[in-house]
């Protein structure tokens, strides 16, 4: 494992300045593939983590894989990446790691952070694989793993044992959104904080 990739205390820490959300594959044929109330749960943390985004002026990169046969992004999350303010970078894909795609390179170095959340579909393919590409750039990945879904659960453990032992931050999407407000009593932690609470 590369020296990069050992636990550091500063890059553990979310610095909404620094960060890219990167969202994978949430799209309707591989929804419906998914368990009906994980798949609503991470729509759910994907749609707050999007909020977070917008509020934060986090720029958010969605992919797509062969739209063509899995059909587009879940109406849910499309209506989110579709909000005023928000930054949004998509493209369409057929390797299943994101970095492997020709547009991920070049959006990479123009959005010029090194810090990634990365969430969405499947954890053990997609969202491993990808991880595993950035890690590879030495960026500091972070996967909430309520915000990512596989079919089987044990698919799903799976993913997120490899990402991190790989040196991927495993942590949670209330975890990620309180780190990046930092304090309490501004108007995106009232926001943000009732999203959290009242999330089942």
């Amino acid at each position: 494992m590369p020296a990069a990739h050992s636990i550091d205390l500063h890059t553990m820490r979310l610095d909404p300045a620094e960060s890219v959300l990167l969202v994978v594959d949430v799209q309707v044929k591989l929804a419906a593939a998914m368990p009906s109330a994980g798949m609503a749960s991470m729509v759910r943390d994907v749609g707050i983590l999007l909020e977070l985004a917008r509020r934060l002026r986090i720029p958010v990169v969605a992919s797509e894989q062969y739209p063509k046969g899995l059909g587009p992004t879940v109406p849910p999350i499309a209506l989110a990446l579709a909000a005023p303010g928000l930054e949004v970078h998509r493209f369409e894909k057929t390797v299943f790691d994101c970095t492997l795609a020709p547009q991920f390179w070049p959006l990479y170095h123009q959005l010029g952070r090194k810090r990634w959340i990365v969430a969405g579909l499947e954890t053990h393919v997609c969202v491993w694989l990808t991880v595993h590409g950035l890690l590879s750039a030495e960026a500091a990945v972070h996967v909430p793993a309520d915000a990512v879904l596989a079919r089987h659960a044990a698919d799903h453990a799976v993913g997120l044992g490899l990402m991190q032992r790989a040196g991927a931050f495993v942590t949670a999407t209330e975890t990620l959104v309180f780190d990046a407000l930092g304090q309490a009593g501004t108007e995106d932690f009232k926001a943000l904080s009732k999203s959290v609470r009242t999330r089942t």
